[in-house]
């Protein structure tokens, strides 16, 4: 006999429905470990590729060839974020609505509406 725990006006909970929820969260929790992995270890292949391919063409990697220097990386970013920062104003925070005349276009009409082609094509 299954053991059940009744809840009221929700129905019967069995042990199966039990299990399922927490095999659900263990898969879900699972998955996502390991994207966490994958996504983290994606920087350390590519590095090591990188000096792969730079020690099968005879080249010696150096501290240069892991990527740009940290001071050079901070440089950019203030230079990106003061040019970004340069052009956005203050907003005055009112809603303007204008009134905007459209001209007659029959793409608009709903004079040629779908019913007038179902009936011109039942003819």
């Amino acid at each position: 006999m299954i053991n059940a725990i009744i809840l009221k006006g929700t129905g019967i909970i069995t042990e199966m429905d039990v299990l399922i929820a927490v095999m659900g969260y263990i898969i879900v929790f699972l998955a996502l470990l390991l994207l966490y992995f994958v996504f983290s270890s994606i920087p350390r292949i590519l590095s090591w590729r990188k000096n792969y391919l730079m020690k099968k063409q005879g080249k010696e990697c150096k501290d240069e060839c892991n990527g740009i220097p940290g001071d050079v990386l901070a440089a950019i970013s203030i230079a990106l974020y003061l040019h970004a920062n340069e052009y956005h104003d203050e907003e005055s925070h009112s809603i303007t609505i204008k009134k905007v005349s459209r001209n007659y276009s029959p793409w608009s009409s709903k004079i040629y509406g779908l019913s007038e082609i179902s009936s011109i094509k039942s003819n």
